[in-house]
């Protein structure tokens, strides 16, 4: 396996991990949070729900910039080379 697509691959399998403990640490927040009472709760979800929406973008664009890279070293070519080049054959 090429050694990027091997880092990038761990990378992601890393992130999954980290999410999977966290979502169990904010799963037993949350039952402490609901116990304590319902409207502390609610906003606790609230809050949850939107670092798990950062988190995502967060993931996404680190993603998207290994990829990127990645293919940048792999010399593929993008959208803009191929209508670049499919310009080039109409001429």
């Amino acid at each position: 396996m090429d050694p990027k697509m091997e880092h990038i691959f761990y990378a992601f399998v890393g992130g999954m991990l980290n999410l999977r403990d966290r979502l169990e640490e904010q799963k037993s927040e949350m039952k402490e949070a609901y116990e304590r009472n319902e409207e502390s709760a609610r906003t606790f979800v609230d809050d949850l729900a939107k670092r798990g929406q950062e988190e995502k973008a967060e993931l996404r664009a680190s993603l998207t910039e290994m990829l990127k890279e990645v293919i940048d070293e792999l010399g593929l070519a993008t959208k803009e080379d191929i209508a670049e080049l499919k310009k080039d054959l109409v001429k």
